[in-house]
């Protein structure tokens, strides 16, 4: 099957998949944004510039899950008292990635793909790399995303979370972003939604020491 002809069965997956996820979750979606409502103050909806594919900038769709109008560093950590209690939960089960599905329904973004950053952190994104990232489309969950479940968690762990994340983890990130695409197949990606799952499911099957002592 030729590259376009891949790309189109992908792209027939996550219309018909991220329709009907729509959906099924309605109910979810509902619940969580009059939850998001009475939380405090601000809009339901978060959208944030992100770079997507070809590097082509798009407004990604979240729950909004901190206070409004409160500044701050682009990176969260646990703990981060910007987050609300609702916004917590939304965090912890995923549910305030769930409007993404709008993105990718609109051609956006994939349910499964390199995760978008911000433009000023797509930027860091190693040289040799960040071809093969923009290449595709951008996912709702990525091959990392099993490994770095406890993300906040671990740049907790370091004094400057910020420049951790852009000096240690953003190249990690690129790293396995860059292999993703190279293997990229029907199957992984069912693998990988799969993972996804259960690891939100099973939120501490890895704990933050696993995964810094695997990069010691």
């Amino acid at each position: 099957m030729t590259r376009s002809g891949s790309e189109a069965v992908f792209r027939a997956r996550d219309v018909l998949l991220s329709a009907v996820g729509l959906i099924v979750v309605s109910p979810i979606l509902l619940v969580a944004a009059v939850a998001v409502a009475l939380s405090s103050p601000g809009p339901i909806i978060f959208s944030q510039v992100r770079t997507g594919r070809y590097g082509t900038e798009f407004r990604l769709h979240k729950f909004r899950t901190m206070r409004a109008s409160v500044g701050g560093s682009l990176v969260t950590v646990a703990g981060d008292r910007r987050v609300t209690g609702v916004g917590r939960v939304l965090r912890a089960t995923k549910i305030d990635e769930l409007p993404q599905l709008v993105n990718v329904l609109k051609g956006e973004m994939s349910l499964v793909g390199p995760r978008p950053e911000v433009p000023e952190m797509a930027a860091q994104w190693p040289s040799e790399l960040a071809e093969a990232i923009v290449s595709v489309r951008p996912g709702i969950t990525d091959p990392a995303t099993a490994l770095l479940r406890n993300e906040e968690e671990i740049l907790s762990r370091f004094d400057d979370p910020a420049e951790a994340y852009v000096s240690w983890l953003l190249p990690r990130k690129a790293r396995a972003y860059a292999d993703y695409v190279r293997s990229r197949s029907m199957l992984g990606d069912w693998r990988i939604l799969i993972q996804t799952v259960l690891v939100v499911l099973r939120p501490a099957a890895l704990p933050a020491d696993a995964i810094l002592e695997s990069e010691n």
